[in-house]
């Protein structure tokens, strides 16, 4: 099969990548970067530079294909980041129309279903709209977890000031996932002879977050490493106080909040709060333990 990936090399596209090439498939992978051309080219995949703000460039790019893996960036242009995350999903939607791909797997969200108190999430709300009236195209939404790399921004925290935390409550149960198995997820969803627009949902682990800060904790050789809930407003000066561009602080403050009002698990728990991925929050701990080593000895 011709397969589109977009997201560059990063943490989920690499391994998707790698293993759709593994299977034999013909692989072409999508980047703003030019540097990256040489890296995607030495994977056995075709590189395709250019922004998916481009129309003519996406349409170029899907002409000939059989299916496309569909992400945006977390963090398009610092400014208006949400009205750009959803004009990026037009724009697929649209180069989808103009070349006839019959196959998309949406990377998408757990807390999507609602357009308030998501945060980043809301700009997924209105893409997977722009998908389900694309005509002649399967679909699915691969709804994803809170990502395990998120907790990487707590090690600051931790080394400051010996505690982990957010805007909720240490009861909170948090739907996680490790980029692997969203990737391998979506691999299986690419390939497979399907019809009409399907949501399914690619989680890792679920927990409390008292668990997180168990977990870490114990990897770092900081068992005692405490939980500890913010206000919003003390959640939004400390990412701000670190570095965080405001509109994406202020966006991850009102995803704190979803998570602490349950808006953001709800769709996950009524659809069935399957769990299907491989990757524990103990194992993922080693790869914190291991970012915190590096980063602390920086």
């Amino acid at each position: 099969m011709k397969i589109i990936i977009t997201g560059s090399l990063g943490n989920v596209a690499k391994p998707l990548a790698q293993q759709l090439i593994a299977e034999g498939h013909d692989i072409k992978i999508i980047s703003s970067n030019e540097s990256k051309k040489n890296e995607i080219e030495a994977l056995g995949a075709k590189a395709a530079i250019g922004s998916i703000t481009d129309l003519d460039f996406l349409v170029k790019t899907f002409e000939g294909a059989d299916a496309a893996f569909l992400m945006t960036p977390p963090n398009m242009g610092g400014i208006n980041i949400v009205q750009n995350t959803i004009n990026a999903g037009k724009n697929y939607a649209e180069a989808i129309k103009q070349t006839g791909v019959k196959r998309i797997v949406m990377l998408s969200s757990i807390g999507v279903e609602s357009p308030v108190e998501n945060g980043p999430i809301k700009g997924l709300h209105f893409i997977e709209k722009f998908y389900n009236d694309l005509e002649n195209t399967s679909v699915t939404f691969l709804r994803a977890g809170y990502f395990y790399l998120n907790f990487f921004n707590d090690i600051p925290l931790i080394k400051n000031a010996g505690i982990i935390g957010a805007n909720f409550p240490e009861t909170a149960t948090i739907p996680l996932v490790h980029p692997i198995d969203i990737a391998k997820a979506a691999a299986k969803e690419l390939v497979q002879n399907s019809e009409g627009k399907n949501v399914k949902y690619i989680v890792s682990d679920v927990r409390p977050a008292s668990d997180s800060a168990k977990v870490f904790g114990t990897a770092i050789g900081k068992p005692e490493l405490p939980w500890v809930e913010f206000k919003d407003e003390d959640s939004l000066n400390g990412m701000l106080q670190a570095g965080v561009p405001k509109e994406m602080a202020e966006l991850y403050t009102e995803m704190g909040l979803g998570i602490r009002t349950g808006i953001v698990q709800k769709d996950f728990i009524e659809h069935g709060s399957v769990v299907n991925g491989e990757v524990k929050l103990e194992e993922f701990a080693k790869e914190f333990a291991k970012e915190f080593a590096d980063k602390f000895n920086a």
